[in-house]
């Protein structure tokens, strides 16, 4: 608690600082969400989760920086679980590529055991008109087996306000030398106002580790479905 505690206040004067000293115009964003099955990572973490996210972002001096809040409650076990994740971003234009580094705090007891922090590390650009990327997570306060996804993602407008968003991850154990899940995605997000857009989906994951000492070699292939309704202003 008293990290959680020294974590908030850590985000809230950063962002009071930003607030005050940047001119640059503060972009934010509130979603709220159910989805059947808690997803991480390709591991099924709890059935039922209901979330809700606040995410702000800004540019300053050519970097853009971005903070926001993540919040579900979920069933692990029949035993209802609260997750709450805290992270901020700072990414800059290369030409080539995005380069982005990050930060995230895992406050959930239930699935870490103890309070989980990763630092992160991407690249992202487009290519052929798709949406690709490459992160590494550097795992602080735990062990995430040197975990490394790739992502790739490309939008199809359907008409003016629908648009049909596909993706999909790789996950990668460094220090296991061994594939994780590979998860898929299809959304239809419905822009119904200038500021709102709700986006019912689809996701399948594969587990695809076999050699018996990984957080993967229980799981099962799993198929969620779920909506997610996205406020901007």
């Amino acid at each position: 608690m008293k990290n959680y505690c020294k974590t908030i206040g850590a985000l809230v004067v950063a962002s009071a600082f930003t607030a005050g000293n940047v001119s640059a115009e503060i972009e934010s964003e509130v979603s709220v969400g159910y989805t059947n099955e808690y997803l991480f990572r390709g591991v099924n973490l709890g059935q039922h989760l209901v979330d809700a996210s606040l995410n702000v972002a800004t540019e300053y001096n050519g970097l853009d920086l971005s903070a926001g809040l993540w919040y579900g409650t979920f069933d692990n076990e029949n035993i209802n679980t609260n997750e709450l994740d805290i992270y901020a971003e700072v990414a800059k234009d290369l030409g080539f590529a995005t380069a982005a580094i990050g930060y995230i705090n895992y406050q959930n007891e239930k699935a870490f055991d103890v309070d989980y922090a990763e630092v992160y590390f991407s690249l992202a650009r487009e290519i052929y008109g798709i949406e690709t990327s490459i992160a590494y997570y550097w795992d602080v306060e735990n062990d995430n087996d040197g975990y490394l996804e790739l992502g790739a993602g490309k939008g199809f407008e359907l008409s003016p306000c629908l648009t049909l968003s596909t993706g999909a991850k790789l996950g990668y154990l460094v220090e296991q030398g061994q594939l994780g899940h590979l998860t898929a995605k299809v959304a239809l997000d419905y822009a119904y106002s200038e500021t709102a857009t709700i986006s019912p989906f689809v996701s399948h994951s594969w587990s695809l580790s076999d050699d018996g000492d990984t957080v993967y070699d229980e799981s099962k292939n799993e198929f969620v479905a779920g909506t997610m309704l996205s406020v901007s202003f």
